[in-house]
């Protein structure tokens, strides 16, 4: 008899829920709204919106005075904010609070006078935003993709402050603060990875060794969903990253019988469901 273990945590985290949230009602009470992107990083989502009326800013030229638009879950940079509000449209921001915690922190190390370092991916939305953030108050600083990218950009400053995107892997942090303590004569750390994602990397971590399958379900283009893919790789080879159900195939399920599940902060509950009983109609179950 097959077993289909899920993480707990698996799916919406709370900064995404409440983006989704005042998307569907502005979609609902209002009747149309703008994102700039899309947003959450989750295609699904996305399409559901869509037909809501709720829909990807595509160029901020079609915008008109009292145009709803949403900022997305990652957050903007400051100047893109004022050009927006500029135009006069009505602005909802549904930036995660884990994000402007990141924006706060970046601003306060450049206001002490550190360079900064951002553990992050390069051309993110969110790290966008931050840098934003960080050329708003005139601060400096690179974004730090892995370890190889890190030795090549670390500065030789005396006053070196950390930040990480909030979706970043615990262990690549941990192993990036590190190696800068050691590089630099001062230090300021702000470990800004929010508690949704070290708590999905964790139960990936202790379920991904246990059982014969680990299916890890979020959009191809989703960081965190990504990073738990890469985690639960590594302890597990038989992992699979998918959107939906329909990717799942029945050749990956033969002869495995305890089945792990998780899925990224951008997953919505209703597509974890589905791939649940999926795998039950194929185990037999």
């Amino acid at each position: 008899m097959a077993n289909i273990i899920v993480a707990k945590t698996a799916g919406f985290c709370f900064g995404v829920k409440i983006a989704v949230d005042m998307a569907k009602e502005a979609g609902e009470k209002l009747g149309s709204a703008y994102t700039n992107g899309p947003i959450i990083h989750n295609k699904q989502v996305v399409e559901f919106l869509e037909k809501l009326n709720v829909k990807e800013l595509p160029d901020k030229s079609v915008l008109k005075e009292g145009d709803t638009v949403i900022i997305r879950s990652h957050g903007v940079p400051p100047k893109t904010e004022r050009e927006l509000k500029s135009i006069g449209v009505n602005l909802l921001d549904a930036t995660c609070p884990f994000v402007k915690k990141v924006h706060d922190k970046v601003r306060q190390l450049a206001e002490e006078g550190y360079f900064v370092v951002i553990i992050g991916e390069e051309g993110h939305p969110e790290v966008i935003g931050t840098l934003g953030h960080l050329e708003e108050v005139g601060g400096q600083g690179v974004v730090v993709e892995n370890f190889e990218d890190l030795v090549k950009k670390l500065p030789r400053r005396n006053k070196i402050g950390v930040v990480a995107q909030t979706t970043q892997n615990e262990d690549f942090f941990r192993e990036a603060v590190g190696y800068i303590a050691e590089n630099s004569d001062e230090v300021k750390i702000f470990n800004t990875i929010c508690d949704a994602t070290s708590v999905r990397q964790e139960e990936v971590k202790q379920i991904a060794p246990n059982v014969d399958i680990m299916i890890i379900i979020g959009g191809k283009h989703s960081g965190n969903t990504q990073r738990l893919a890469q985690i639960s790789k590594a302890l597990n080879p038989n992992t699979y990253h998918i959107e939906k159900a329909d990717e799942l195939q029945e050749e990956w399920f033969e002869g495995k019988e305890k089945i792990g599940i998780s899925a990224g902060a951008s997953t919505p509950d209703w597509i974890i469901n589905e791939v649940v009983e999926k795998i039950k109609q194929i185990k037999g179950v």
